[in-house]
């Protein structure tokens, strides 16, 4: 009995943390909004906003940048360089791989609008 009476009264302590915790958390959660509402907002300035040919050379430079990268590292370790490990290839392979299908996917939806606007009756 004297073992239950100690389970219990662990229990009964974990529960009171744990309320204590969620108060916290609210009176946190609850400042950060004030916080938000209630302090002075920054106007932000209007900066340039880049062209869609800059976004898209940038886009087609990164995915070449990781394409390049890729292949120096699976170069490096077909050479047998001990610094270069089999899961560093394969991550950087799949993030290029990835980064060119989406890329391509981009180039497929601007040639299908450029399509739709051609398409458009004057």
């Amino acid at each position: 009995m004297v073992q239950r009476a100690d389970i219990n009264s662990v229990l009964s302590e974990i529960r009171n943390l744990r309320t204590q915790m969620m108060q916290n958390q609210r009176v946190e959660q609850d400042q950060s909004v004030r916080g938000r509402v209630d302090g002075l907002r920054q106007v932000q300035e209007p900066g340039e906003v880049p062209s869609f040919s800059d976004m898209l050379g940038k886009a087609v430079n990164n995915v070449n940048e990781l394409q390049g990268q890729a292949n120096e590292l699976r170069t490096s370790y077909e050479a047998g360089d001990p610094g270069v490990d089999i899961t560093r290839v394969m991550i950087a392979a799949q993030k290029s791989s990835v980064s060119f299908e989406a890329l391509t996917q981009v180039r497929n939806r601007v040639v299908r609008a450029y399509e739709d606007i051609m398409n458009m009756p004057i």
